[in-house]
């Protein structure tokens, strides 16, 4: 245990060292100065107002740009050190494989949730600071729901960081895998739906599948239980599942996504060649 929190602790202070993580927290903390400055939590959309409509903004920003940093970054975690040859050197050590591997996903989870949550807190903050009542409820949620959404896509980056040796090659699927989530699924289910070749429920079942889906949707009742922005759609997903089971599967449902990716992920890390 005390090799696991050492390699996390390494693994820490290397993305500290990295420009990436800066631009990474630059970003978010950056997005939360500028709405701000642009006086939305004064504005009033949709009925939002307050810190409702900032953090309803928020999302909408963290849904797209959360995972490609999360991919981008962490796919070169392992296949990094095996192209430097740091592996081989960390291994030199009377450190396991398991210490390795989980030392560094514990890490990498610090580095990339760590920005997100504290941009989240200066939007509470500032929420106090202009004497609005603090939706404690909903930050709480969204905060879980971060936490999820960042533990999904950080198992499937260590899962594609152990599948490829090469480090391009998995910026490439990192890509890829983002890319069909974000907007391919998507695309091609209202396809389908329009065509009347395959039922409204499966439609909608397979888009549940995708964790960016169970994400968006569990955000978007946190702001709007009756999911009007939806359309008809909400029918299906409020009558099947109700209010209360459609936000614990937006929450548990990607971390057991990330959590299987990972142990898979851990699988073949420890039967591949790792040198």
């Amino acid at each position: 245990m005390k090799n696991l929190f050492l390699i996390s602790y390494l693994d820490i202070r290397e993305s500290l060292r990295s420009k990436w993580f800066y631009v990474y927290a630059f970003v978010f903390g950056g997005l939360m100065g500028l709405f701000f400055i642009s006086g939305i939590t004064d504005s009033v959309v949709m009925g939002f107002t307050g810190l409702s409509r900032l953090l309803l903004v928020f999302m909408q920003v963290t849904i797209v740009i959360l995972p490609i940093f999360i991919l981008i970054t962490t796919v070169k975690s392992i296949s990094g050190d095996r192209e430097s040859n740091i592996l081989e050197y960390m291994l030199s050590f009377p450190i396991s494989l398991k210490e390795y591997y989980w030392g560094k996903f514990l890490g990498r989870f610090v580095t990339v949730f760590f920005p997100v949550f504290v941009a989240l807190l200066v939007g509470v903050v500032w929420g106090l600071f202009k004497g609005g009542a603090i939706p404690w409820g909903m930050v709480i949620l969204y905060s879980l729901l971060i936490l999820s959404l960042c533990l999904s896509f950080l198992g499937v980056a260590f899962f594609i960081s152990t599948l490829v040796k090469s480090h391009d090659v998995g910026l490439g699927l990192s890509f890829a895998v983002w890319i069909l989530l974000l907007a391919f699924i998507d695309v091609a289910l209202i396809g389908l739906m329009m065509q009347n070749r395959v039922s409204d429920g499966v439609v909608i079942t397979i888009a549940m599948l995708n964790p960016l889906e169970a994400f968006r949707i569990g955000a978007i009742a946190l702001f709007d239980p009756e999911l009007t922005v939806i359309g008809p759609v909400a029918y299906y997903l409020l009558d099947t599942l109700g209010h209360g089971f459609l936000m614990l599967y937006a929450v548990v449902y990607p971390i057991l996504v990330g959590a299987l990716f990972a142990f898979f992920g851990y699988a073949l890390f420890r039967k591949k060649d790792l040198l």
